[in-house]
């Protein structure tokens, strides 16, 4: 079980990079249908399958480097939940066995991958609807994070004699946590809404953006019958791309005081190669940020600041998990 569980991380990783990937490549209506492509389990390829796609969706032509790319995203989101299937029928077997093994935390996972499937079922039926396009991102980072909570219950690990100089700072580390999720529902929402390029100058907007700010619109959802590209004025996603950078400025400020606060009280090794683990990840994810920016958001350096928010995540659930664990 426990290696089901490390293979989940894995899984769960390339699931939200893949995600990152397909949206930042315009890929998420790659296949306009769900769970198959064009009513096909692969892409089409024969010319005749491709007339017949084209003839079925006349506003969306096959694209066959888009539909590859949502179409492998799913094979592996499908994989994942395979995983977790098994990962909850061997907690069932287990817990039957009368084995001292989780068993909530299996079956909420299995809950929210199978959510988490509607969620990206939703994002193609309802043309990449940015409330569902975000929530299926924090869907992805809540499974990933369960997964690694899991796998941290069941290694048997301790630090000898405890930390009592820093375990007053455990619940400082929960609002880290908070901090850092909704630092990813921000950048979420500005992906969203295609909103990563409404701002080229650093380290604020350029020109007179203060009078731009428009926070009611830039929180709501226009109608509209596709939201490919976005349908938020310019001034709405100025809004988004400003509160991102606000948070990540809040974010860095507070994770650099919880990181010293800890390190300079810690008296085991353990909690301070944590702490600067943090502050290292921390500082990848800033020249991430600053880099989709200075560059114009390169496909690569976009993905990756994805796949270290991810791992920002999980050092600061293993930071936490430590502070909290009974010794």
């Amino acid at each position: 079980m426990k290696k089901l569980v490390l293979i989940s991380i894995f899984l769960a990783l390339v699931v939200i990079v893949l995600g990152a990937y397909t949206r930042l490549t315009d890929a998420g209506l790659g296949c306009p249908d769900w769970p198959g492509c064009y009513g096909h389990v692969l892409v089409p390829q024969a010319e005749h399958h491709v007339d017949a796609a084209n003839q079925a969706f006349p506003e969306r032509p096959v694209e066959a480097e888009k539909a590859w790319n949502e179409m492998i995203h799913r094979y592996f989101a499908a994989a994942l939940g395979f995983i977790i299937l098994l990962v909850a029928i061997a907690a069932i077997v287990n817990r039957a066995k009368g084995k001292a093994m989780p068993f909530k935390l299996p079956i909420l996972l299995l809950l929210l991958v199978s959510f988490q499937g509607m969620l990206g079922m939703w994002t193609v039926t309802l043309n990449l609807l940015p409330a569902v396009v975000m929530a299926h991102l924090l869907g992805g980072f809540t499974v990933l994070s369960c997964l690694f909570l899991l796998y941290l219950r069941m290694t048997p690990y301790r630090i000898p004699g405890g930390d009592p100089q820093i375990r007053h700072l455990a619940k400082f580390a929960v609002i880290g946590i908070v901090i850092v999720v909704w630092q990813i529902a921000l950048g979420g929402w500005t992906s969203a809404n295609y909103a990563s390029l409404a701002c080229t100058g650093l380290p604020i907007c350029e020109g007179d953006w203060v009078s731009r700010l428009d926070f009611a619109g830039a929180f709501s959802i226009p109608a509209a019958e596709s939201y490919e590209y976005g349908v938020h004025t310019y001034e709405e996603r100025v809004t988004m791309h400003v509160m991102h950078r606000f948070g990540a400025i809040i974010t860095v400020a507070y994770l650099c005081w919880l990181a010293f606060a800890i390190f300079k009280r810690a008296s085991s090794a353990l909690m301070k190669k944590l702490t600067t683990l943090m502050l290292i990840v921390l500082a990848v994810q800033v020249g991430l940020g600053v880099s989709n920016v200075v560059f114009m958001l390169p496909l690569t350096v976009a993905t990756m600041h994805n796949a270290v928010a991810a791992c920002l995540l999980l050092v600061m659930i293993l930071l936490t998990y430590t502070m909290y664990r009974k010794y």
